[in-house]
């Protein structure tokens, strides 16, 4: 028998958990699940509400960014990726610590014409016609431009084919913009339609943020960089080698970019920011030259290891769903922001020393070394393994031929049996 999912969006919150149980089949004790993490004021954030879905929340330490010292609270459920994050923060720090570059913060946004058939003067037409398009756009949203931001200007771009992209540049200010500045974007398409007689395909932000581009940077001596048997001037050879790989290999940068976007977009969750918008805009900026890229670039002299990473970070620190997520606002206060440019900067470190703590990791001993101790500990704990158990079941699993659930429980049920044989 199927549940009655009609109008579910107007159903009470009782009503919804008592339809999704009939449907699923649920327990008791699943159905309290949904009770343990309930939040009312959620309703306003989503559609058809159940409860919050939680995800663990820590601290990366270590960071100096631009000669202030931050902690970074990170939301990822990922083993190891707050350890290395804190260790490369380290290694930064002994080293000056990392400078960063902001030179703008706009947010770009499209008015698409489609079937023009003569897009350079349509273009020609928008662009003589730039400082009325602009006021239009500042009228649709003036409490912006009260609070010295608001559209900067007008860009038509021929796409081919008959399209025709008409950019509007605006300064959010601290929002990341995207509401404002498609309410403007809305304005600008009606009077564009007056002004060409051609309608638009849509209206839409981009989150291909090149106006929001912001970088971070690192000089380290590389004896600092010794790792076991591996000398300082070994580790930055190599590390810089790994980037080149990464720089010609779009096999390769994949999974090197993935692991900076580890940091960033753990930093993204935990401020209350938009993930997903990020990683769109990081990935296309990463193949702006024709070719997928790591995003990241490492080079050495031999005395000195210096690593960039520049990409579009449009974050903000109000609007959105911030202003309800309690712990969005708490993490802002630990991050020490007082402005969205803040954010940008701090982000865009802890993408670098990302970065820079998974190549020492991957030239030297492994990446498996650090991330699998952590992820033993997982599956220690999945397997029911207590607090006063866990170090000695991570030491048995560590030397057992196979690493699984299974062996896993008989080591727990041995130790067990083991304690009762001594107690008795």
């Amino acid at each position: 028998m199927t549940a009655d999912f009609r109008h579910f969006y107007q159903k009470n919150w009782d009503e919804r958990v008592a339809i999704v149980a009939e449907q699923a089949h649920l327990t008791p004790a699943e159905q309290a699940l949904f009770k343990q993490y309930y939040v009312p004021q959620h309703h306003e954030i989503i559609e058809n509400y159940l409860t919050d879905y939680p995800l663990p929340m820590g601290l990366a330490v270590n960071f100096v960014i631009d000669g202030i010292n931050r902690i970074v609270p990170m939301v990822t459920e990922e083993p190891s990726v707050i350890a290395a994050a804190s260790n490369g923060a380290k290694i930064m720090k002994r080293g000056g610590g990392i400078t960063t570059t902001l030179n703008q913060r706009e947010m770009i946004g499209q008015v698409v014409l489609e079937k023009v058939s003569d897009p350079a003067a349509v273009a020609a037409m928008v662009t003589k016609h730039a400082s009325t398009l602009l006021t239009v756009a500042n009228e649709a949203h003036p409490s912006l431009e009260k609070r010295g931001g608001g559209a900067r200007r007008i860009r038509p771009r021929v796409l081919g084919q008959g399209y025709l992209s008409i950019d509007l540049f605006v300064d959010v200010q601290e929002a990341m913009g995207a509401n404002m500045l498609n309410s403007m974007l809305e304005a600008v398409s009606k009077a564009i339609a007056v002004m060409t007689k051609q309608d638009s395909l849509m209206s839409i932000l981009s989150n291909y943020a090149t106006a929001s581009l912001v970088k971070a940077a690192c000089d380290i001596p590389v004896e600092l960089l010794q790792a076991g048997r591996y000398s300082g001037e070994l580790v930055a050879q190599k590390i810089a080698s790994a980037s080149m790989v990464a720089h010609i290999d779009p096999y390769r940068a994949a999974t090197h970019n993935k692991g900076i976007m580890n940091g960033i977009d753990a930093v993204a969750i935990a401020s209350g920011n938009d993930w997903r918008a990020l990683e769109s805009g990081a990935h296309a900026y990463a193949v702006k030259n024709g070719q997928y890229r790591g995003m990241s670039r490492w080079m050495n002299n031999g005395k000195i290891l210096h690593g960039e990473l520049e990409m579009p970070l449009p974050v903000g620190i109000v609007g959105g769903s911030i202003k309800i997520n309690e712990l969005a606002q708490l993490n802002q206060r630990l991050l020490g922001v007082k402005s969205a440019g803040d954010l940008e900067r701090i982000m865009v470190a802890v993408g670098l020393a990302q970065n820079l703590a998974a190549l020492r990791a991957l030239v030297t001993t492994g990446i498996q070394q650090g991330h699998m101790h952590l992820q033993l500990k997982t599956l220690a704990m999945a397997a029911g393994a207590t607090d006063d158990e866990l170090s000695t079941v991570l030491q048995r699993l560590e030397l057992a031929p196979q690493q699984d659930l299974a062996t896993t429980q008989r080591i727990i049920t041995e130790l067990r049996q083991a304690k009762e044989e001594t107690d008795d």
